[in-house]
């Protein structure tokens, strides 16, 4: 049981979706008290109620046990406030275009915040005809690694996966002005204005 479920983001959300505790409890099916339990810190909803009761609540199951609701007031996402997050248990990789909730396997990830490079982190690019060739002179051992790089336009963003004892370059198509980021699984995200 996640401790972020609380009786008082429980209250909040009730409050907000104007219900009562008796209201409530008859949409999940347990009884007023065991809701009034819930708000006042005597007790927490058993696990098989969680889903039920963030759908009574109108939010997400990762909204409720992270205790906010998460609302995209931009309907037209601007891709440069691109997100990543890598998943610590299966290395995956997801993007996303603002701030949004990610889990994967169990795990809420935050979004990584990007770094200036530095010695350790450089990026090599050489323009060779109509695409950049990236090189990145790191470590590739099965415990130290680059594990992508993105390119991040105004109107797309091109991944590429790199693998661990394999080599950290790419050839990536000239696309105008962005961001390019990277990602070592040790020292975290950097970035570089192109």
């Amino acid at each position: 049981m996640n401790a972020y479920v609380t009786g008082a983001t429980i209250k909040q959300l009730r409050e907000r979706q104007n219900l009562t505790q008796a209201e409530l409890a008859a949409q999940i099916g347990v009884s007023s008290k065991t809701v009034s339990k819930w708000e006042t810190a005597k007790g927490l909803p058993d696990i098989a109620l969680l889903q039920p009761l963030a759908q009574a609540l109108n939010i997400s199951l990762i909204e409720l046990m992270n205790g906010q609701q998460i609302r995209n007031q931009n309907v037209s996402a601007n891709m440069l406030r691109s997100k990543f997050y890598v998943c610590p248990v299966c290395g995956n990789v997801i993007h996303s275009v603002g701030s949004s909730v990610i889990s994967c396997c169990g795990i809420t990830l935050p979004a990584m915040e990007a770094e200036d490079e530095d010695e350790a982190h450089s990026l090599c690019i050489e323009k060779v005809e109509d695409e950049y060739f990236l090189t990145l002179p790191h470590p590739m051992t099965k415990s130290h690694f680059i594990s992508f790089v993105a390119f991040v336009t105004c109107d797309r963003v091109q991944l590429v996966k790199f693998y661990p004892e394999g080599n950290a370059e790419t050839r990536l198509p000239l696309r105008g002005k962005g961001m390019l980021y990277w990602y070592c699984n040790h020292h975290g995200l950097y970035k570089r204005k192109l």
